[in-house]
């Protein structure tokens, strides 16, 4: 993954059954609908946790960005998905927001806010509850490249 970074933080004792931790990943992104697979880092977090029964929650923070689930293959990452996205909220119209802010991500904005920024994920048996071809992602949307800042949030029952 390009410049991923994970800064961890436990609440709790390391002895107690009942855990939650936090780790904060950094991403560089593209912009322009770039869609990063954050699965295998989801899956090292769950692991380095030892949660057997619980949640994790993956969330971007900032409101040009959105985090989902795909099959993430080229054909849907690198052309369907932009080439629908554009069709529904195009880069190039004429947003209120360019208007009044002065600038051009008026469909970035948009396109996270349909997406939004998080998911939950159920982990049992220590393990993802993920379909065959689904994978946690994160998508750029802005008009610009950006370092993300994605945070995973492991809590539920060591074993």
């Amino acid at each position: 993954m390009l410049g991923l970074m994970a800064e961890e933080k436990e609440l709790g004792s390391s002895s107690s059954r009942l855990v939650v931790r936090t780790f904060r990943h950094r991403v560089n992104t593209r912009g322009f609908t770039h869609i990063v697979d954050l699965t295998g880092e989801v899956r090292a977090d769950v692991a380095r946790v030892g949660v057997h029964m619980g949640h994790v929650l993956v969330f971007v923070q900032g409101s040009t960005a959105s985090i989902t689930t795909i099959e993430y293959e080229p054909g849907l990452v690198e052309e369907d998905m932009p080439a629908l996205l554009e069709r529904l909220i195009p880069y190039r119209q004429d947003y209120a927001h360019h208007r009044r802010w002065h600038d051009d991500n008026g469909a970035s904005h948009l396109r996270a806010s349909w997406f939004g920024p998080s998911v939950v994920v159920p982990v049992v048996e220590g393990e993802l509850v993920l379909g065959t071809w689904q994978q946690i992602v994160l998508i750029d949307f802005d008009t610009r490249s950006r370092t993300r800042t994605v945070y995973v949030q492991v809590w539920g029952i060591r074993k």
